[in-house]
C-alpha cells in the first residue's frame, strides 16, 4: 500500500526533509511506501488531507526560537476532521546560499519568515543593510539566485546540493539547538490512525474558544488540568478573527486523551467553553542530527 503525503513545497525545504524521514519510519514500522505531494502553502497541505486529495500531511507546528507556526494553528482550527498522528522534532541548521563571491556583495536575502526570524541576529551582524524578503518556503527562495547575483537565500544544506548552488555561510541560525516540531496529520477516520494507535501516546493537543471575553475565563480551564495533575507543555492564543480581543487557546497536554483523568478534565472543559476541538493524542519522534537528510 502506498500513502500520499502532502507537505510544503517545492522540494528542498525542511518540511520535505521531515516528510522523507517520516516515510523511512513508515517503511520500518508499517511497511508502507509513500508518494510525496508538495503544495504551495501549509494551509493547502492541510486542506489536501481535509479534502482527501492526500492521506497525510507533514506540517511545521512549532520552532524552538520563533514559537508556533501561526498558519498551521489557524488552519487546524478552521478545518474539521483532522487528526495529529505523530510529532517529529527535527534539528534545523540554516545555510546562506548565494552565487555572490562574498557577503559584501549581497543586497537581498530571501527566505520563509520563520527562517528569517531564526537568523535575525546573524543577519543584523553580517548583512545589516540587506533587504529581507519573505517567501512561501525556504526552497522557493532559491529560484531568484541564478539571475540575481547580489541575492542570497536561507535554506538547508540539502537544498544547496539539490539545486547545485554554493553555500556562502554555514549554520547561521542564532541558536545552535534550533529545532522544529512537525505534526503528521491525517483524516480522523483514516485507517492509519488505528495502525499508529499501537504506539504509546505521550501528548494530546486541543484548542478552545469562549463565548465572551470575561474576567477569569481562562483560569477555570487551567485549574481543571492542575487539579487533575495534568501537565501542560504549551499554551498560547490566536485571534478568533471575529472581533478584537477574542481568542482561540491552543494547549498541549503531556498525557494521553484516553487516560481517565484526561477524559474527566476534557468533559469538565466542554461545559466552560464555546467550542472545543481535540486534535488527537500522539507520540513524539526525536530526530537526531545525523539522521537529517
Amino acid at each position: 500500500m502506498s500513502l500520499s503525503i502532502a507537505h510544503l513545497g517545492p522540494p528542498g525545504n525542511y518540511s520535505e526533509q521531515a516528510t522523507l524521514i517520516y516515510t523511512n519510519s513508515l517503511r520500518g514500522t508499517l511497511g508502507e511506501t509513500a508518494t510525496l505531494c508538495p503544495y504551495p502553502s501549509i494551509a493547502q497541505s492541510l486542506k489536501a488531507v481535509n479534502e482527501k486529495q492526500t492521506q497525510l500531511a507533514v506540517v511545521p507546528a512549532e520552532n524552538s526560537i520563533e514559537g508556533s507556526v501561526t498558519m498551521t494553528m489557524d488552519t487546524m482550527w478552521q478545518l474539521d476532521g483532522l487528526n495529529i498522528c505523530q510529532a517529529l522534532v527535527m534539528p534545523i541548521v540554516h545555510m546562506l546560499i548565494s552565487c555572490a563571491s562574498n557577503l559584501d556583495k549581497i543586497q537581498t536575502v530571501y527566505s520563509h519568515p520563520q527562517a528569517l526570524a531564526q537568523c535575525q541576529k546573524w543577519l543584523e551582524t553580517h548583512l545589516p543593510n540587506a533587504q529581507l524578503i519573505p517567501t512561501n518556503s525556504n526552497s522557493t527562495a532559491l529560484q531568484y539566485l541564478p539571475t540575481e547575483v547580489d541575492a542570497a537565500a536561507i535554506c538547508s544544506q540539502r537544498a544547496a546540493e539539490l539545486y547545485n548552488l554554493p553555500i556562502l555561510a554555514s549554520a547561521i541560525n542564532d541558536t545552535p539547538d534550533n529545532c522544529t516540531r512537525f505534526w503528521v496529520i491525517s483524516q480522523t477516520d483514516h485507517p492509519i490512525n488505528q495502525q499508529l494507535s499501537s504506539l504509546t501516546p505521550t501528548h494530546t493537543s486541543l484548542a478552545f474558544s469562549f463565548p465572551a471575553n470575561v474576567p477569569g475565563a481562562l483560569v477555570k480551564p487551567l485549574q481543571i488540568f492542575a487539579e487533575m495533575g495534568i501537565n501542560l507543555s504549551r499554551i498560547e492564543s490566536r485571534p478568533t478573527k471575529r472581533s478584537l480581543g477574542e481568542y482561540v487557546f491552543f494547549i498541549d497536554l503531556e498525557a494521553d486523551a484516553n487516560q481517565p483523568q484526561v477524559q474527566t478534565a476534557i468533559s469538565q472543559l466542554r461545559s466552560l467553553v464555546e467550542k472545543l476541538k481535540l486534535f488527537g493524542s500522539y507520540d513524539v519522534i526525536k530526530i537526531t542530527a545525523d539522521s537529517v537528510i
